[in-house]
């Protein structure tokens, strides 16, 4: 616990020295909710919108959580494999890159909601469904972005092994979302939702867990 901790410390400290990082993000974010805005105007129905909001974070977290892994080079790696367990540093990327996607999905839908309009979503499914829908984008790009690094293009092995392992979270956070719009969603569809997306959030850091210590012996 305390080797997570220290590591998810260091990964603050990059960000908030390396502002570039998280600024072209946002600035990412921004840009493509404003020509949205631009090409749609603000009378969009809700199914558009929906998709358009997770079409926009979901490109967001590739970008956000690419450089997990990738941007490191390979003198970094191996100082981190002399002083700290394989555990610790895939558990502290996957809590870290969770956070900061949560941090980019509030701000994506507050940029959303200022540009585009609120369509009324249900509370009680969408704002779980989001959450966990953070949580697992971060998580399975995570570990993506640890396969990646091995290989010599980086960027269209993460593209490639990315969109398959997302394209079920993304299905499910997309009808739960669309469940959200009537507000009439009954309890036990809107537990087998939530229960669907937090078990592919499960099942991904279980696996990361299990075989990253193999790649980082690697």
């Amino acid at each position: 616990m305390r080797e997570t901790a220290e590591l998810i410390r260091k990964e603050f400290l990059l960000e908030i020295r390396q502002r570039y990082a998280i600024n072209g993000i946002l600035l990412y974010v921004f840009s493509t909710i404003f020509v949205v805005q631009l090409c749609f105007g603000r009378v969009i129905d809700e199914k558009t919108w929906i998709a358009l909001f997770w079409v926009i974070l979901l490109f967001a977290a590739f970008n956000a959580v690419s450089k997990s892994f990738i941007q490191e080079a390979s003198a970094r790696r191996l100082y981190y494999f002399m002083i700290a367990s394989p555990l610790s540093v895939v558990v502290s990327k996957m809590v870290y890159n969770s956070l900061l996607m949560l941090v980019l999905g509030a701000l994506s839908l507050g940029l959303f909601t200022v540009f585009m309009g609120f369509p009324g979503l249900y509370a009680g499914l969408f704002a779980p469904a989001f959450l966990l829908g953070c949580i697992g984008l971060a998580s399975a790009l995570t570990m993506v972005s640890a396969i990646a690094s091995r290989s010599g293009n980086n960027a269209a092995l993460m593209a490639i092994l990315g969109f398959p392992v997302v394209l079920p979270l993304l299905l499910l956070l997309v009808k739960a979302s669309q469940r959200a719009l009537t507000g009439t969603v009954e309890f036990a569809e809107l537990l087998r939702l939530l229960s669907a997306i937090a078990l592919i959030d499960l099942v991904v850091v279980l696996l990361a867990v299990i075989l990253f210590p193999y790649l980082w012996r690697d």
